[in-house]
């Protein structure tokens, strides 16, 4: 007797892992970059501290606050979890200690998400999706340290508290947060919600009761019984594999295609370089000495971007001899900006020209992040 349709598809399922009939659902990790797999500005920074910049693994911003001079060295580390698929993690290293926290001071690796990234999460109305946080975590400095969901649009926070049990052994932890019924998140391109690992925390952020359900921000309750991880120069802490996800479970974490994790970073910051001669652009002449050109990037921006130019550009003939001029870039969108050359030589208006690096290195960047 042949198998009807649904038979075979369920006949199909009950011979397939647990994990994916039940968590197939594409992109359900809302954290981007979260196997640190994507580093464009760089595989190490040294003498870090608590200020809210972007320096290494996409994505992930150091924050903090104070004037405590614990400093870290901060990478994209090649130890990871034995077995578990992932090739690198985030490193913060402890190059100057601060045994002696001020009550104000504090550091965080914080993520920051948009809202129309979170509309699915249901916030503000009763039927709140809980999320579930899970991740890999390695440090020699055990006990207790702190993961919190900020609801920026709200003034709105709740933290869980987690256990390093094993010295300079990597552990996975499982953290699931409740649906909040209050305040919705903004349906826009801006900063909803923060992901936040703590790192250390002054009295100003551990003197309350830690805030494990949704509630209006206290700073006194986000990191109550957080360690000092900046107590000594021994010291170091490793994460890979943050995953944070719909539902009261936590699924196998979602490795995307390296092109794919590339791109959504894109949207938030891209690095471009090329070597001397190296062309960035094609551009028109409309004189002697001016030409323009329009110049797109790799995705479309989250937001019209910062542009820094390392290195110097000047226009190319068409006879592929030097025109010289400056460079100036304008009419900047979340697509493209437009590139002009002035002050240079030898141009034919209407004849086309490229932009391109004259001596050594170009780095251009377009910086979009929340």
């Amino acid at each position: 007797m042949a198998l009807s349709k649904v038979d075979l598809a369920n006949q199909v399922e009950n011979q397939l892992p647990q994990n994916l009939v039940a968590n197939n659902l594409p992109f359900r990790n809302i954290i981007i970059n979260g196997d640190m797999s994507i580093a464009q500005r760089g595989t190490s920074e040294a003498s870090v501290g608590n200020s809210f910049t972007y320096f290494t693994v996409d994505r992930f911003k150091l924050g903090g606050s104070g004037s405590s001079g614990a400093r870290f060295t901060m990478s994209q580390d090649t130890d990871v979890p034995t077995g578990q698929g992932f090739a690198t993690s985030l490193k913060m290293d402890v190059t100057t200690a601060d045994g002696s926290l001020g009550a104000g001071d504090s550091l965080q690796i914080v993520q920051r998400i948009e809202g129309q990234n979170l509309q699915y999460l249901k916030k503000g109305t009763a039927n709140a999706e809980s999320t579930t946080l899970s991740f890999w975590v390695k440090s020699n400095k055990t006990g207790t340290y702190i993961a919190e969901l900020r609801d920026t649009d709200n003034s709105r926070t709740i933290s869980k508290a987690y256990t390093i049990d094993s010295a300079s052994t990597w552990e996975k932890k499982t953290l699931t947060f409740e649906g909040d019924t209050t305040g919705a998140f903004n349906n826009d391109n801006g900063e909803s919600l923060r992901l936040i690992h703590w790192l250390y925390a002054g009295t100003d952020y551990t003197s309350g009761t830690l805030q494990t359900s949704w509630g209006t921000l206290t700073a006194t309750d986000r990191a109550v019984g957080q360690v000092n991880l900046a107590d000594s120069t021994a010291n170091d802490f490793y994460i890979t594999g943050i995953q944070l996800e719909a539902g009261t479970t936590a699924s196998e974490f979602e490795f995307l295609p390296v092109d794919v994790n590339l791109r959504r970073c894109y949207r938030y910051f891209e690095k471009e370089s090329t070597n001397s001669n190296g062309i960035i652009c094609v551009s028109q002449a409309y004189s002697t000495s001016a030409s323009l050109g329009y110049k797109q990037y790799k995705v479309i921006k989250r937001t019209a971007p910062s542009i820094t130019l390392t290195g110097t550009l000047i226009s190319l003939k068409s006879d592929t001899t030097s025109g010289g001029g400056t460079v100036a870039f304008a009419d900047v969108s979340v697509d493209n900006f437009r590139v002009n050359i002035s002050s240079a030589t030898g141009l034919v208006a209407g004849n086309a020209s490229v932009v391109y690096a004259s001596a050594g290195a170009v780095v251009i960047t377009y910086d979009a992040e929340l």
